[in-house]
C-alpha cells in the first residue's frame, strides 16, 4: 500500500540535500564556534553562511537574526522578551484568537504577570478586520503579535497594513511566520514588522533549530542566560550542525518557492475537482484567494473527524484535524470555535490536508477518493 503524505504543515520530511549538509558537519566540525582557534573559527564560519541566507531571505540585516530551538521558543523570546522590555510605557498586548498556541499561550501567561491582552476575534474566513484592529490600539500598546498565514486553514492576516497602522507608534510589531516562510514573499522591511518567527522543520530542514528576526534597535530582554552567543541575546553553544542544515533549507525553499506556489494550488484544485466528481457534500474552511497554497481545512458534513482520520490512516493517508484527539474525547479547534462558534457541526467534522515536498498530482487524486469513499462510507 503506498503511504501518502499530507499533513506537511504539521512537520516536513528532510531534504536529501539539507541531510548531506548535516551530515558533512557532523563528521568533519566539531569546533565550538565561540571559540577562536581554527576548529572553532571553522564551525563560526557555518553560522555566518546561514545566517547571511537568512537575512536575505526576509530582507534583513546579518546581525538580526538569533538562532533559537524552533517556532515557539522565537515566539516565546519576542513577545515576552518585547513585552517585559517595554512595561515601563505600557502593560497591553493585540493578538487574534487564531494564533499557534505558541503564541496564545504565552499571552495568557504574560496575562498571569499583570500585562493586558485583546484577543482579536476573526470572520467565518479566519480573517481579522483592521477597523477592530484600529479600536484595539491604545496609547499604551506595546506589543502587537499576529501570525502571517494560519497554521490550521490557511488564512492571510493583513500584516503589511497593520505594519503601516503601527509606524510611528510605540508598540512592537511581531508575526509567526512559521507556516509562511518558503511559501510568500517576505521582506520585512515592506510588511513594516519588527519581529518574525520562522522554523526549519516547516521547510524540510531538521526540527529543533529556528530563528527569530528582531529589527536593530528592537528593545529585548533575553529569557536565556548563560555565555555571549547570538550578541548576548540567546546564551548556548549553537547547534552547527541543524543551522547549516537549516540554510541549506531555507536556499532550496527560496530557489523553488514559485514552481511550489504553482504545484501546491493545482493540488487544491484537483482535490476539490475530485471531491465534486465524487458527488460528495462539503466546503471550504476558509478561502482558496487569500490562503497559504499548501493548506486546504475541508468540512465534511454528517462525518466525524476522529472516525475520518483513523480510516483514512488505515487507507495509507496521513491528514490531521485542528482538534486534539485524546482519550476518546475531542478538544475543538479554537480556530474553527474562532470563525464559526463553539457549536458548529464544523467542528467535529473537518480536516486539513497539507502539501510539500514529494507529492505529487496523482497521490493527491488518490487521496481525495479514498477520502470520497470514506466520507461515503461513514455517511451511510
Amino acid at each position: 500500500m503506498e503511504k501518502i503524505y499530507l499533513d506537511h504543515a504539521a512537520t516536513s520530511p528532510i531534504h536529501p540535500k539539507v541531510v548531506d549538509k548535516m551530515t558533512t558537519v557532523l563528521k568533519e566540525t566539531f569546533g565550538n564556534p565561540s571559540s577562536i582557534h581554527a576548529f572553532g573559527r571553522e564551525a563560526r564560519q557555518y553560522l555566518d553562511e546561514a545566517r547571511t541566507i537568512m537575512a536575505e531571505a526576509i530582507g534583513a540585516h546579518f546581525n538580526e537574526i538569533i538562532f533559537t530551538s524552533g517556532g515557539t521558543e522565537a515566539d516565546n523570546m519576542a513577545i515576552i522578551g518585547a513585552a517585559r522590555a517595554l512595561k515601563d510605557k505600557g502593560n497591553h498586548i493585540i493578538t487574534t484568537s487564531i494564533e499557534h498556541h505558541a503564541v496564545l499561550h504565552t499571552c495568557q501567561y504574560l496575562e498571569k504577570e499583570g500585562f493586558e491582552v485583546t484577543y482579536l476575534p476573526v470572520d467565518e474566513q479566519g480573517k481579522i478586520s483592521l477597523e477592530q484592529f484600529d479600536q484595539a490600539l491604545r496609547d499604551d500598546t506595546i506589543v502587537v503579535t499576529i501570525m502571517f498565514g494560519n497554521n490550521e486553514v490557511g488564512t492571510i492576516q493583513p500584516i503589511r497594513e497593520i505594519g503601516q497602522r503601527l509606524k510611528g507608534h510605540q508598540a512592537v510589531f511581531h508575526t509567526d511566520a512559521v507556516q509562511a516562510f518558503g511559501m510568500e514573499e517576505l521582506d520585512v522591511n515592506e510588511l513594516h514588522v519588527d519581529m518574525l518567527s520562522v522554523s526549519a522543520h516547516k521547510v524540510n530542514g531538521p526540527k529543533g533549530i529556528g530563528f527569530l528576526y528582531v529589527r536593530e534597535g528592537t528593545k529585548l530582554i533575553p529569557h536565556i542566560h548563560g555565555g555571549e552567543q547570538e550578541r548576548k541575546r540567546r546564551a548556548g553553544t549553537e547547534n552547527v550542525a541543524s543551522i547549516a542544515g537549516f540554510g541549506e533549507a531555507v536556499t532550496i525553499a527560496q530557489q523553488t518557492m514559485a514552481e511550489k506556489r504553482k504545484q501546491y494550488q493545482a493540488f487544491k484544485q484537483k482535490m476539490i475537482e475530485t471531491f465534486r466528481q465524487e458527488g460528495i457534500e462539503f466546503d471550504i474552511n476558509g478561502t482558496l484567494e487569500g490562503s497559504l497554497p499548501h493548506v486546504i481545512n475541508v468540512y465534511f458534513p454528517g462525518v466525524d473527524v476522529e472516525a475520518m482520520l483513523v480510516n483514512l490512516d488505515l487507507a495509507g493517508i496521513a491528514a490531521s484535524s485542528g482538534s486534539a484527539c485524546t482519550a476518546g474525547s475531542i478538544d475543538p479547534s479554537h480556530v474553527l470555535v474562532a470563525m464559526f462558534g463553539k457549536y458548529s457541526d464544523r467542528l467535529r467534522s473537518s480536516i486539513r490536508f497539507s502539501f510539500g515536498l514529494g507529492n505529487t498530482l496523482e497521490q493527491v487524486e488518490k487521496a481525495a477518493k479514498e477520502t470520497a469513499n470514506i466520507v461515503k462510507r461513514l455517511r451511510k
